[in-house]
């Protein structure tokens, strides 16, 4: 039995996440469809991630496990052929057989796009989120700001209010935030990631900006475990799983 190690990248505007649903395409669903028509078998996947309808991934990681004998390189080919034009697997290889594609993660890196813009932008449409805010938004403020997320925290006024998680402690490496032109990215890097946790801290944030929620008050909101104090959570359409770490 060999355990593989795929790595793919999706547009997430065709799908509702990555879990399997009734009644809705989802890309795991996709991936276990061309893994049967390659392999004659459904191995049981396991993703990297829980991701949301509408985020797409530029690096999304599969581990499952398999008796068939077919090379790496050949797999990849006949899955690229089997797969819609919005996913395509990059790589695969053999890992240990412990390995998870989620339990094995060392972390993940996330950018949310907003495109600053009084017009939108009909080429970005689906994986930026137009914010045509009166004045521009100070990505250097934000950045500031940010910065009251990295270190470890209890992260429970940034999940989805109803979520219910036991250890709600994760470790935020790094969290930037940068503008080129109208664009403003916001790239977080950490151990693990609550159910929206992403883009709860980016809509609080523009919460800032906006000036809907006091500036400095984050350290008080992470303090405080209550959802409510939090901002708004972000569209889906502007979060871009970047990279997965092991």
């Amino acid at each position: 039995m060999r355990n593989l190690l795929v790595t793919i990248r999706f547009d997430g505007r065709a799908f509702h996440g990555w879990q399997v649903q009734q009644n809705a395409p989802t890309v795991m669903q996709t991936f276990q469809d061309a893994l049967q028509a390659v392999l004659k078998d459904r191995p049981d996947v396991k993703g990297c991630s829980r991701t949301d309808s509408g985020v797409s991934a530029r690096m999304y990681c599969v581990s499952f496990k398999t008796e068939s004998t077919i090379p790496c390189k050949n797999l990849i080919a006949a899955l690229n052929v089997n797969l819609p034009k919005t996913v395509a697997v990059l790589d695969c290889r053999e890992v240990e057989g412990d390995f998870h594609a989620r339990y094995s993660s060392k972390g993940k890196h996330y950018c949310y796009r907003v495109l600053n813009s009084r017009i939108r932008d009909p080429f970005l449409e689906g994986f930026t989120v137009h914010y045509p805010y009166p004045k521009d938004i100070d990505a250097e403020f934000l950045n500031r700001q940010a910065k009251s997320f990295v270190g470890t925290h209890d992260f429970k006024a940034f999940q989805n209010s109803g979520t219910v998680m036991e250890d709600t402690v994760r470790t935020i490496h790094s969290f930037n935030v940068l503008r080129s032109g109208d664009m403003i990215e916001f790239h977080v890097c950490g151990d693990g990631f609550l159910y929206n946790m992403v883009r709860i801290m980016v809509g609080t944030l523009i919460d800032i900006a906006k000036g809907s929620i006091a500036s400095d008050s984050i350290s008080d909101i992470l303090a405080s475990k209550d959802r409510k104090n939090a901002g708004t959570t972000a569209p889906a359409q502007g979060l871009m799983l970047e990279e997965v770490f092991y």
